[in-house]
């Protein structure tokens, strides 16, 4: 779900070009949940190998990082570990979206109406236990350093920003601002040409910058404050926040009042679960580590081509495409860096 601050982060847009150089740590499970919900059939079922596995979140992942990194990005790969026990209830939430889109999806099928299809399709996408392994494998004949974090995945990559590890965080929630990320992107493994769902309508998704002290400029808020803001809206963590509250009364409020706890006496029934401590703890203290190694190396052709087309049926021609330009867009950075630098 993710903190709902689409109308209150100021964002710009920039070229992926302009991030030339950069090193991206990106919330890998979100990335990967995007391939597994987009590339698909035109009736909603992913792509798959002769075996019947999922391969979506290969495709996604080969051919979106090797265009990053022929445009000179230095992506990092950060995997979720263990939720935190505050998260719960928002994962059972998830569960029973999902088997509700199933059930809609088999209704749909059954009518052959294949846009319905497609999207509940993609609203039942759900990550299996072998995805993370294959997609680790491929990381690693790609020559690209991934991350497991011991929690939350947005909370290491923010984590890995703040101490200069990282120039960026990369996902679609903006949670990454809550957990301290001083520079977030959104739309980094999906921009392009998109349709939106349930409608024949395209519209044109372009990578976005958000800078945590622009935020917080903007909005008037200390970082806590801006805390405080999300959690009256509803977070991962207590996801149904101030029933009713939106983020523009949600920042009103804060300003106003000055902390959650002072607002609430001047909201009309307000229901916290959770005490509101607990989830400011999970932002100011996420579990993170530090045991990690970032390097990057040259991909192992050979290696890339024996998983993505003898095992898992790929173009042959197309992969071996995507590896040549991935080499010589990584090679043109001699102009800023040295190739042992960017392979080292």
């Amino acid at each position: 779900m993710g903190v709902d601050f689409k109308d209150l982060v100021p964002k710009t847009p920039v070229k992926l070009e302009d991030l030339s150089g950069k090193i991206i740590a990106i919330d890998a499970y979100n990335a990967i949940y995007q391939f597994l919900s987009i590339i698909r059939q035109p009736d909603g079922t992913p792509l798959k190998d002769s075996s019947g596995r999922v391969t979506s979140h290969l495709s996604g992942l080969f051919y979106r990082t090797s265009n990053l990194v022929e445009m000179g990005l230095k992506p990092i790969y950060v995997f979720d570990g263990i939720p935190p026990t505050l998260k719960a209830t928002e994962i059972e939430r998830r569960k029973q979206v999902k088997v509700q889109a199933v059930a809609s999806y088999e209704k749909a099928a059954a009518k052959g109406d294949t846009v319905k299809m497609r999207m509940f399709a993609q609203a039942a996408t759900s990550m299996k236990d072998y995805m993370q392994e294959d997609s680790c494998k491929l990381l690693e004949l790609m020559g690209l350093p991934w991350i497991q974090a011991p929690s939350e995945g947005e909370a290491q990559a923010a984590h890995m920003t703040k101490k200069g590890d990282a120039d960026y965080c990369a996902s679609q929630d903006y949670d990454s601002l809550l957990f301290g990320a001083p520079k977030m992107l959104r739309n980094i493994t999906i921009s392009g040409r998109r349709k939106i769902p349930s409608k024949n309508v395209y519209v044109d998704v372009v990578p976005e910058v958000m800078e945590l002290s622009k935020t917080l400029n903007e909005t008037g808020l200390t970082y806590e404050q801006l805390i405080d803001v999300g959690i009256l809206i509803g977070t991962d963590f207590n996801p149904d926040g101030i029933k009713g509250l939106g983020p523009k009364t949600a920042l009103k409020l804060i300003k106003q009042y000055g902390s959650l706890e002072n607002a609430l006496p001047h909201i009309k029934n307000p229901s916290f679960p959770v005490e509101p401590n607990c989830i400011r703890r999970v932002f100011l203290h996420p579990e993170v580590t530090d045991n990690y190694k970032l390097q990057w190396c040259e991909p192992n052709v050979e290696g890339v081509v024996d998983l993505m087309v003898r095992q898992k049926e790929f173009s042959e021609d197309r992969v071996r495409k995507s590896l040549d330009k991935m080499l010589a867009g990584s090679k043109k950075q001699k102009a800023k860096m040295t190739l042992e630098k960017w392979f080292g």
